[in-house]
């Protein structure tokens, strides 16, 4: 069959297509919160210098990333309402599923993308801020945490990319994503390329404004000493 570019113009305005491409933005954005806020408390166990918080820590990172994605999803979906009647419940949802699998996944990945960026922090400033009289919770928002989310925010980005992508695997616990969308109707009618060209154009208006939004986050975040050499160099160049 030739390609139809009626066909594939239909699909790329059709409302399923935009609803498939929003819960796939939602899922990934949910499950990065959720992969930050477990990944931070995995990375300060990964840091402290007490091995009771050391080894539960390090086991969580070791088993999210030995195990894959796919797996964990069908694990959420399948084993967990077989043992647990909780889940069985009508508030557990693919979506849900997908949310908390994928999360839990992200999170040991985020907690060593956390770690490096705290310990990218320079001790002496920490001792700084108590000397200062700070506690150990306001030398960790006031002094550490400004200084490693610039260390952190580059490849958070990339993960949360990644995570748009790694929704289409919630397709196998039937989530309507973007990817199960372009399925469907692939299996009605057998047009192949022009469902998955749409699919395709989706993504990657997605991924590049996704892309630009990290840049300009990234840019906001800039250390403000690199700006002021370069604004005090200028008129040095100017009188010359």
């Amino acid at each position: 069959m030739l390609f139809d570019p009626e066909i594939f113009i239909q699909q790329l305005l059709s409302p399923a297509y935009l609803w498939g491409a929003f819960i796939s933005v939602a899922v990934a954005v949910l499950s990065l919160l959720l992969a930050t806020g477990i990944g931070f408390f995995v990375a300060l166990g990964r840091t402290s210098p007490k091995r009771s918080w050391q080894a539960p820590a390090g086991a969580y990172v070791w088993f999210f990333r030995a195990i894959p994605a796919l797996l964990v999803l069908l694990i959420m979906w399948n084993a967990l309402p077989q043992m647990f009647p909780v889940f069985r419940q009508d508030w557990y949802t693919p979506f849900v599923a997908a949310v908390v699998g994928l999360g839990l996944v992200e999170a040991a990945f985020m907690a060593e993308i956390i770690r490096s960026a705290l310990q990218s922090v320079d001790e002496g400033q920490s001792l700084a801020g108590r000397a200062l009289g700070m506690s150990p919770a306001q030398v960790m928002l006031k002094v550490t945490l400004p200084q490693a989310i610039r260390v952190a925010l580059p490849p958070t980005g990339n993960e949360f990319i990644g995570l748009v992508k790694y929704s289409s695997l919630a397709s196998v616990i039937s989530l309507r994503e973007l990817l199960t969308t372009a399925q469907v109707g692939v299996n009605i009618t057998f047009r192949y390329a022009e469902y998955y060209a749409a699919a395709i154009i989706y993504y990657l208006i997605i991924v590049t404004a996704l892309t630009l939004l990290q840049s300009a986050v990234e840019k906001k975040f800039t250390w403000t000493s690199r700006t002021t050499v370069k604004k005090t160099k200028a008129p040095a160049k100017a009188g010359l």
